[in-house]
């Protein structure tokens, strides 16, 4: 399997990939911004495969914000979207446990982005905000509330040995739902600090329960189960764009989308080339259908592209 830098391709090709998709799912992060810079050319180019037809998905593992917080970062960075357009992974775990007709409480580790989501769909919760240890307050006296049927681990500032306490004890008791937003071990920073991402907090929970965590972000396929269930998606015309191959493009891998992965953030081309040359099947999904150093750089290709009749 090699991976195609669309820069190489010819004309004719370029309107044949371009042919070849309907839907566009797009990591945000790394892709389309840094923080709360845009990069270059990627607000121009998200808008323009909506003006040629495309439906349009952001699809980011952040717990931190709800689909309406990054529906008005979105505007506020000139990409043009709506509620329904943003899947986020505080919007999904509250979505795996309606699915679920849960109608219990959940205890939080993780942001308001988990616990506003929950109140959209009329789930009760707790946990959310500072949880220290107290010197006057033993920590083995915890209390387990009888009415909490899950935990859910999103990232947390606030992370905690008395949270540990808590959603292990939970978990102890293994009708108690377990759900990870994500497992991405860090975040995409230009400095030599290494942030801790919600994966590396999944994972100290699940060894301290002895339990492994539903994931409802990517890579697992449950994003995909959301998306089918509540819009008309065809995975064989599905285009995934992302900037980390073990979750955005081994998303893509295990459903049958067609995969872009941009240079712009986590994974680098010598990334690329290692595992495209490795004789496991595991690096072997990691290798994209075709890489491209930045979004922006379709924009030449996009604008002036017409959708062909017979796609």
């Amino acid at each position: 399997m090699a991976a195609v830098n669309i820069k190489s391709l010819k004309e004719s090709q370029i309107g044949e990939f371009l042919n070849s998709f309907d839907t566009v799912l797009t990591d945000c992060d790394g892709v389309l911004w840094m923080e709360t810079t845009p990069l270059e050319n990627s607000p121009e180019v998200m808008n323009k495969f909506r003006d040629i037809g495309n439906q349009v998905f952001y699809v980011t593992n952040n717990s931190k914000k709800t689909r309406k917080e990054l529906v008005e970062k979105c505007k506020e960075l000139n990409f043009q979207a709506t509620e329904g357009d943003i899947l986020c992974t505080s919007y999904l775990a509250a979505c795996y446990l309606k699915d679920l007709g849960f109608d219990k409480k959940v205890y939080i580790v993780g942001s308001t982005g988990v616990s506003k989501e929950l109140e959209q769909v009329g789930i009760k919760h707790y946990g959310v905000g500072p949880d220290i240890v107290q010197k006057d307050v033993p920590y083995m006296s915890f209390q387990r509330d009888p009415e909490v049927g899950a935990v859910i681990v999103g990232f947390d500032e606030h992370f905690s040995y008395p949270k540990i306490l808590k959603a292990a004890s939970y978990l102890a008791d293994k009708t108690v739902l377990f759900i990870g937003t994500n497992r991405d071990e860090k975040f995409p920073l230009d400095s030599n600090i290494i942030v801790p991402g919600t994966g590396s907090l999944v994972r100290c929970i699940e060894t301290c329960a002895e339990r492994e965590a539903v994931i409802v972000g990517k890579p697992d396929t449950y994003i995909v189960d959301a998306l089918k269930k509540r819009y008309a998606i065809d995975p064989k015309r599905t285009l995934m764009i992302g900037d980390r191959c073990n979750t955005d493009i081994l998303l893509g891998t295990r459903c049958g989308f067609k995969t872009l992965l941009v240079l712009s953030g986590v994974t680098s081309l010598t990334d690329i080339e290692t595992w495209k040359n490795s004789d496991s099947q595991e690096d072997l999904d990691l290798v994209p259908d075709y890489y491209i150093d930045k979004l922006g750089d379709l924009l030449p290709y996009l604008k002036n592209f017409e959708r062909s009749s017979s796609a």
